[in-house]
């Protein structure tokens, strides 16, 4: 049976395989497009993808995020390649820290707040988990901007609607 580390790294692997897939489709000339005005612009949304993999390594590198001490600038990425090259580091990073952990020190405590203001405490188990499921969330978000600029979707979990014969 594997571990949940050997686990977290293969999903890793294929996690970030697929959200490549579709971050190599972001068009560098739709940018600022939002569908609505309480949404994020593409590029905010792209770099919020990109970076959900580095979660990883800051959940098991500390203790905790203050966003108050520590504020949280995004990286200024305005191509296709240059949100691929993020997401790769990013991912390189945080599967070098899975590495050198084991499943009992998952069960450590990690704390994000801003100020006084708690946002969660969970195990660095959850904060795992967490990352993998925001950025499945935010993936499937990207698919929607994708259909509403007309941009064809891979196929991610097997072939997409675009790839399949009509």
């Amino acid at each position: 049976m594997k571990t949940f580390i050997e686990s977290f790294l293969v999903e890793l692997k294929n996690e970030g395989e697929s959200t490549k897939k579709l971050l190599e489709l972001i068009p560098s000339d739709k940018l600022d497009w939002q569908p609505h005005p309480k949404s994020m612009t593409l590029k905010a949304l792209a770099t919020h993808i990109s970076e959900i993999p580095g979660w990883i390594k800051i959940g098991l590198t500390t203790t905790e995020i203050n966003f108050a001490e520590n504020p949280y600038p995004p990286k200024d990425c305005n191509s296709a390649q240059e949100f691929l090259t993020y997401i790769d580091e990013l991912i390189e990073l945080s599967k070098k820290e899975l590495e050198n952990v084991t499943d009992d020190f998952l069960t450590e405590t990690w704390t994000m707040r801003n100020a006084d203001v708690i946002y969660a405490v969970m195990s660095k188990w959850e904060v795992i988990r967490h990352s993998f499921n925001q950025l499945i969330h935010h993936r499937a978000q990207l698919g929607v901007y994708f259909r509403l600029l007309d941009i064809k979707l891979p196929g991610v979990y097997g072939p997409s609607a675009d790839e399949l014969p009509h």
